[in-house]
């Protein structure tokens, strides 16, 4: 396989990437998985085969990683050694916000980029590390095509009262409006559902991870979801609140003195799992410990799912079908049989001995279950470099 793509995702704190092969007939294969963990600390560099074998696992300095652009630096001068001369089509970026101007994936362009750029003030702690490659990509190889893929942008087919905030009108025409994120996520459930004989079923899918988040589907598209303006809002989250009353807001600035950094350092990285717990932020750490803190934090979490779910069984109209993905989601058989105990009154109904697989794509109802249940392996960079080869197509 002469011909490659590279599929981009940076986060806050790291940069992961998939290099993709195509196959004479465009099929896509995954060659390497990789990133650099630890940006703007002591930096992690490692990539694996498809098969999983170590190709690298490299310790990095502090001052090289400092920033994302360096980060990037080190992956791409590494691939330029692995791929000795093979021709990179083109890069995917999963891009967090595409604000109200991006419905589908973009070719980027100049014009592009600024208008991404004007998104920063919505997802501040996102898109200026989604952004940073870009740039770099720009300046490195100018005429390589870059696709900008967007986790708002599956949420679109929502109806416009779902993402109507009850706020005077001024602020709407600004951006503030319920968004929506995981989409890339859900958009891959989404187009698994046919081969779950689920196509044109209600279906809620829970991407639960460290970032955690419920999507209503009807006929394959998003109806409702609980993140809203922000990946703020909805389910108890490893380190984020969900949701929260805003006049805690109020009282914690007059009470506490808390300007909007301080918020944004509490709402975003205090909050959640660890904030209740005191404890950490991952489950399974959780799950192991017998304090009741931790419990506690377990139970939060285990509640919001319930209730969101709930919420969104009555946006559908009912409700056939649950699937779990994301970290926990397909990992955790404790945290899926608690959700579905307490979505009983939905019809939900679980084989016990089905719930303890660890890996894979399985289902986990009882045969007379009213609503079918399964567990899904998510692929968000497969669906970027999906839309990537599309668009590259129709160039």
């Amino acid at each position: 396989m002469s011909a490659c793509l590279l599929v981009i995702n940076a986060g806050s704190s790291s940069i992961k990437f998939t290099l993709y092969g195509l196959t004479e007939d465009t099929d896509l294969a995954v060659e390497i998985n990789g990133q650099v963990a630890g940006v703007g600390a002591q930096g992690q560099f490692t990539a694996s085969d498809a098969a999983g074998n170590k190709l690298i696992d490299q310790q990095l300095q502090p001052h090289a990683v400092a920033l994302h652009s360096q980060a990037f630096e080190v992956i791409y001068h590494w691939l330029l050694g692995y791929l000795q001369g093979r021709t990179l089509l083109a890069v995917g970026h999963r891009i967090v916000h595409g604000g109200q101007f991006y419905a589908v994936p973009r070719l980027i362009d100049d014009q592009v980029f600024e208008q991404l750029q004007t998104l920063i003030p919505l997802a501040p702690l996102h898109q200026p590390h989604n952004l940073s490659p870009i740039r770099e990509l720009q300046k490195l190889l100018p005429t390589l095509p870059q696709v900008a893929c967007f986790d708002t942008a599956f949420h679109y087919t929502q109806p416009e009262v779902a993402h109507r905030l009850a706020l005077p009108r001024k602020f709407a025409e600004s951006g503030l409006r319920r968004y929506g994120f995981h989409g890339l996520s859900y958009e891959y459930i989404a187009n698994l559902l046919p081969q779950l004989k689920l196509a044109g079923a209600r279906v809620i899918v829970a991407h639960l991870g460290s970032g955690a988040s419920l999507c209503a589907l009807k006929e394959g598209r998003s109806v409702a979801t609980t993140m809203g303006f922000s990946p703020l809002d909805g389910l108890v989250m490893g380190t984020r609140c969900g949701s929260l009353d805003p006049g805690v807001l109020l009282y914690l600035m007059d009470h506490y003195q808390m300007d909007a950094r301080a918020l944004e350092k509490l709402l975003y990285f205090q909050s959640g799992l660890l904030g209740i717990s005191g404890i950490s932020a991952d489950m399974a750490t959780l799950l192991a410990s017998q304090d009741m803190h931790a419990q506690e934090a377990v139970e939060s979490f285990v509640y919001r799912v319930g209730r969101e779910l709930g919420s969104l069984a009555a946006a559908l109209g009912g409700i056939e079908a649950l699937v779990f993905t994301g970290g926990i989601g397909e990992h955790s058989a404790i945290i899926r049989e608690l959700i579905c105990n307490q979505a009983a009154w939905l019809g939900v109904t679980i084989d016990i001995v089905a719930n303890q697989q660890q890996s894979g794509r399985f289902s986990i109802s009882k045969s007379d279950s009213a609503v079918a249940t399964w567990v899904v392996q998510s692929d968000e960079n497969l669906m970027i470099a999906r839309h990537t080869l599309k668009l590259l197509a129709t160039k």
